[in-house]
């Protein structure tokens, strides 16, 4: 069988694991306790927020944290993610599984640590991507750049139709506009907001409710 993207390229959390509600959310709510009492913040807001800017922007511009508190921010969320480690969704490790199998790539490019991935790839997967591009990256490396996808394309020698970006959120698309990479939303995050779902559906080239749905785009 010929594979259709010879290179998925995954976003993380909440494409591949279930954390924003179950982790990210509830943690944040703890964090904002602690850094702007009496400051709250509900649950469809945090992911439009963190849609439409990402996490450390909104910290800046909502919340007016400085870099100091994002540092301890940060390294209180690394000690909490230690803890606990989040669910993969339902039939997402088939789709790692037959990738890898048929001879196609497994790669990264998500706001979470490299070595908090790469944890939940061995738990659930007993596999490794091929490459990972993760919050220790310098700003500039980090999505939504489009450094990761160039170094993905130089580093496999890929041409920009041979890799397609699995994300739930914008700046994936941010990232992989530049280069005419296309883009499928991960609508089986389930996130439940119908705004986002809307304007991801829109601005995305695929869209897939289920990881079976998108599988059988993949594979079938």
């Amino acid at each position: 069988m010929m594979l259709k993207y010879k290179c998925l390229v995954l976003d993380h959390d909440d494409t591949v694991v279930q954390s924003m509600k179950t982790l990210s959310y509830p943690f944040w709510c703890l964090e904002l306790e602690q850094f702007r009492p009496g400051v709250t913040m509900s649950l469809e807001d945090y992911i439009l927020e963190c849609h439409r800017v990402g996490f450390a922007e909104m910290c800046r511009e909502r919340f007016h944290f400085t870099e100091e508190e994002l540092k301890t921010e940060h390294k209180q969320w690394m000690e909490y993610i230690l803890q606990n480690i989040p669910d993969p969704y339902p039939g997402i490790d088939r789709i790692i599984r037959r990738q890898k199998e048929e001879g196609g790539l497994i790669c990264v490019v998500s706001h979470s640590h490299a070595d908090n991935i790469l944890r939940d790839y061995r738990t659930h997967f007993a596999a490794e991507p091929d490459a990972i591009y993760g919050w220790e990256l310098e700003p500039h490396q980090r999505k939504p750049n489009p450094w990761p996808l160039e170094d993905i394309m130089k580093r496999f020698h890929l041409t920009a139709e041979e890799i397609l970006v699995v994300d739930d959120m914008k700046l994936a698309c941010q990232m992989a506009a530049p280069l005419g990479v296309r883009v499928a939303y991960a609508g089986w995050s389930g996130m439940g907001v119908e705004s986002l779902s809307a304007e991801m559906e829109k601005i995305c080239d695929y869209s897939f409710g289920t990881t079976q749905e998108f599988e059988d785009f993949l594979f079938v």
